[in-house]
Order: C-alpha cells, then structure tokens, then sequence
C-alpha cells in the first residue's frame, strides 16, 4: 500500500487547506522545529481512526482541532471608544465581551499582552527582569495561560458557588423557621376545626333534644286542649239545660 495524497484543512496547525503529494521518491518529511512535521503524522494516524487522543499528543479528541474560539477561518476585531467613554468590541462584526476577544487569543501568542507582540526595548526589559515577571511570557509560550485563566474563572465560579450557598442556607433557616411557625398554625387550625366539629355535633344534639322535648310538649298540649274541649262542651251542654229548666220553671210561675 502506498500513501499517495493527504489533505488536511482545521486540523491543529493546519489552519488553511493543505494538501500533501507524495510523489514518487518520497521517503520522508523533514523541516525545522515547530513546522509541524509531527501533526502530519497526527493526521494520518487520526483519520484511520485512532481513538486515543494521548496517542494524538492531547487531552481529548477536541484539542486535534486548530481553535480560535470560532467557526471562522479568519476574524476580524474591532474596538470602537465614543466621546462619553463608552467602548464596545466586535467579533466578525458581532457585538461581544473584552472577555471574549481575550479567550479567543489565549494560548496563540497572540494578545494584549503576548510575546509575539513586543515595543522596542520590551526585550531587554523581560531579559532584566526578575524570574517570577518573566513567567507569564512563558506560561503563555508552554500553553498554561489558558489554565490558569480557566483555573481562576473556576474559583470565581467556585467563590460565587460558595456564596450561593450561604445565601440558600440562609434562605433555608428561614424557610425553616416559617415552617414552623406554619406547622404551629396549622396545629392551632386542626385544633380549632376538631373542637368546632365537636361544638357542631354538641349543638346539634342539644337541638335534637330540645325538638323531642318540644314535640312531646306540643302532643300534651294537644291532649290537654281536646280534654278541655270536651270538658266545655259538657259545660255547654249543662248550661243549655240549665237555661231550658229555668225557662220551664218561670212559664209554670207566670201561669
């Protein structure tokens, strides 16, 4: 089998589309450091499906892919400044975050700060310096600053994690505290439900009662009114006699 061409275009150094002939005679590969002599080797041993991105010279299968933080080829930054101090920055011509543009750049030695963009005499002045101001140049040169940026973003995260928390443990102490003040009402509630459901029954057998009681009297009454009626009809009667009687006697005396 002969390898005959290989195309790689976003693949680690390979920004642009790069196509590799190899032509008749070819045995090697050869070039100065960090020509990427070994990233064509990356190349062929990923696209023949190498699964471990170790074996790739990475961390994870994403680092195999040549990244500026976006899907285009080349970017353009913009930074406007108005009058009244306001400023704002654009990525391709859309609105972004200095922290953006930052992160876009960390790593590629590009930036703010970066040691491929060097004012005269900044050379003589890292070469001066102290050990430890000199270690940012070569964090971002080994590829580090982009950890540690990411690690102190993670201890913002983390810090206001912390915080969050505090704030929910506060929160909940006193979400706890109303429970309890909500359980103590709700016990009194239940209670006075119980005692009025119990005052309710009471009531309503008093009132049963008092309406047995009523219905009885009602039937005495009743009785006691058709004995007295009885009993004046009878007087009725007796006085009816009484005056025919007399009748009778003061004809007798008159004839």
């Amino acid at each position: 089998m002969k390898l005959k061409r290989l195309e790689m275009e976003g693949f680690k150094s390979f920004c642009d589309r790069t196509v590799l002939d190899f032509h008749e005679g070819i045995t090697a590969i050869v070039g100065p450091n960090g020509t990427g002599k070994s990233n064509i080797l990356d190349s062929i041993r990923w696209v023949l499906g190498e699964q471990s991105a170790k074996a790739l010279r990475g961390q994870e299968m994403a680092d195999c892919i040549l990244v500026l933080g976006t899907d285009y080829h080349e970017v353009q930054i913009t930074r406007r400044v108005f009058r009244d101090g306001v400023g704002e920055y654009a990525l391709n011509g859309v609105d972004c975050r200095l922290k953006d543009i930052q992160r876009l750049f960390l790593d590629t030695g590009i930036g703010r700060a970066a040691y491929s963009i060097m004012e005269q005499g900044k050379i003589d002045q890292i070469l001066s310096s102290k050990p430890e101001d000199r270690r940012a140049i070569f964090e971002e040169a080994a590829g580090v600053m982009r950890f540690k940026v990411q690690k102190r973003e993670a201890e913002r995260k983390l810090e206001g994690t912390e915080a969050n928390l505090l704030r929910l443990a506060d929160i909940l102490r006193e979400v706890r505290r109303q429970i309890g003040s909500l359980q103590r009402q709700a016990g009194k509630a239940r209670r006075h439900r119980e005692i009025f459901e119990k005052l309710k029954r009471f009531d309503l057998a008093l009132s049963a009662r008092q309406r047995d009681q009523l219905l009885l009297k009602i039937d005495e009454l009743s009785s006691s009114q058709a004995k007295t009626r009885a009993d004046l009809e009878r007087a009725q009667q007796a006085e009816s006699s009484c005056e025919q009687a007399v009748r009778g006697q003061r004809g007798k005396l008159e004839d």
